[in-house]
C-alpha cells in the first residue's frame, strides 16, 4: 500500500481522511450505484429533438398550405368568383 501511495503522491493521512469521510457518509453523493454503461444522452433530450424537428416540419407545411390558399383566393378573385373567408362570413351586414 505504501508503494501505491508514493506512486500516486498521496500521504497516509489523506487515506485516513477519506476513510473517515466515507464512514460519515460525506462521500455518499459521489457514489454511483448504477452499474454498466452509462447512457450517452438522456432519452428526454432525444424526444425533445424529435419534437423540435417535427414542429419545424409542420410549421413549414402550414406556411406552404397558407400560401397555396392565398394564391387560390387571388385566382378566384381574378376569375370573378371570389372565395368567402370565415372572417367575411362572421361580419354582420
Amino acid at each position: 500500500m505504501g508503494a501505491l501511495l508514493r506512486r500516486e503522491g498521496l500521504g497516509s493521512s489523506q487515506v485516513t481522511l477519506w476513510r473517515r469521510q466515507y464512514h460519515q457518509g460525506v462521500l455518499q453523493a459521489l457514489r454511483d450505484d448504477q452499474r454498466g454503461r452509462k447512457p450517452l444522452h438522456d432519452p428526454r433530450d432525444r424526444e425533445l429533438d424529435r419534437l423540435r424537428r417535427e414542429n419545424a416540419r409542420l410549421t413549414q407545411k402550414l406556411k406552404q398550405a397558407e400560401t397555396i390558399i392565398e394564391i387560390q383566393k387571388k385566382v378566384a378573385a381574378l376569375l370573378g368568383n371570389p372565395i368567402e373567408t370565415s372572417e367575411s362570413l362572421e361580419k354582420p351586414c
